[in-house]
């Protein structure tokens, strides 16, 4: 159980913010499939940005679970607290402060991971947001700048002194992106010299490695990303096992199908049919990523221009997929009725 300031959030499996994925919609779909708390795609702290469609759409929080929180991003102390009373304004009841983001657009402008390099700074934005706002404050970091240059530690006891009520770390530094496998040492060390809660982040990719991580770490809870693209049952999945030591089969087709098409439909309300049918794309290529024939089916699909195409592929796809399983099903069955009379007769000779 993880608890923000007056918010206690019962599945210790977090949505991780990702630019350009964790809409309101994918946000809705993972709180119902099991996640515990979603954090929004970054608000840039920069109020003259705040009247484009996509900064609209992005604080739009109607119709939210609680806790609804909202990340923000930049690396003037002064904006950032603006940002953060206009987001608390607009519904937001936690505020996560962007320290963690490696993409390059976000580090040449001395914000997400690259605030790092920076401590005092980093001590001028933690202070001027808390002080901004009268709801719980939260910050994601990663281990460091680079390999060498861990000083997540420092940076987790400035975030406590400060006033931050929870604290995310991601297992890689900046320099290391996306690349190899994350490492839980080092949260592992922020865990035992926290008073504040530690979300544990970074290639929780399984109901094993979640369980694995939270041990290793002693975190309080765990944060999915990438994981989550194309499989938003993975935290109920993970719900599961923590709590009954056991595996979740496999949702079968039929299921993928509905999540899958409620997802599309949620997609066109919040964007409109033009915007919804281009973002619905590389969703839909996540959720057919492993499946049979999905990379066909993917460029067929990034071809079609209007919801009803789209939706009616994905009805066809996979209806030829449970009718080539059905037919498998029968053969094996045949397959095995003929083989249990053979054995019958031999028996009786």
């Amino acid at each position: 159980m993880l608890k923000i300031g007056p918010y206690t959030i019962e599945n210790p499996v977090i949505l991780a913010p990702m630019a350009g994925v964790t809409d309101r919609p994918f946000r809705q779909l993972c709180l119902e499939m099991g996640a515990g708390m979603a954090v929004s795609e970054m608000v840039t702290s920069n109020s003259k940005l705040w009247n484009t469609r996509k900064s609209r759409l992005r604080m739009d929080h109607s119709g939210e679970h609680e806790p609804r929180s909202v990340q923000i991003a930049g690396s003037e102390p002064a904006q950032m607290a603006e940002a953060a009373r206009a987001n608390q304004e607009r519904g937001a009841q936690i505020i996560d402060i962007n320290m963690g983001c490696p993409a390059k657009k976000v580090c040449n402008k001395a914000s997400g991971s690259a605030l790092m390099k920076e401590p005092e700074l980093v001590r001028q934005i933690l202070q001027s947001v808390v002080a901004a706002v009268d709801i719980p404050v939260t910050l994601k970091i990663r281990t460091g700048w680079s390999p060498e240059q861990k000083n997540a530690l420092d940076i987790a006891r400035m975030a406590q002194d400060s006033g931050i009520q929870a604290l995310s770390v991601h297992g890689r530094t900046r320099q290391c992106m996306y690349k190899g496998e994350a490492e839980y040492d080092t949260i592992r060390t922020v865990c035992e010299a926290m008073d504040i809660p530690v979300i544990a982040n970074g290639d929780i990719t399984t109901p094993e490695k979640a369980k694995q991580v939270f041990e290793w770490t002693g975190a309080d809870a765990v944060m999915v990303g990438r994981a989550a693209q194309g499989r938003p049952w993975i935290f109920r999945e993970i719900n599961h096992y923590l709590k009954q030591g056991e595996k979740l089969p496999e949702p079968a087709a039929e299921e993928v199908q509905r999540i899958l098409l409620r997802h599309l439909n949620a997609l066109y309300k919040f964007y409109g049919e033009h915007q919804g049918v281009r973002i619905a794309r590389k969703h839909v290529g996540w959720y057919l990523q492993a499946k049979p024939s999905g990379s066909g089916l993917k460029k067929q699909f990034n071809s079609l221009e209007s919801a009803e195409t789209q939706q009616n592929c994905i009805l066809e796809y996979f209806q030829s997929f449970l009718e080539t399983n059905t037919t498998r099903h029968s053969e094996t069955s045949l397959e095995s009725e003929a083989q249990d009379r053979g054995k019958g007769k031999d028996i009786a000779a």
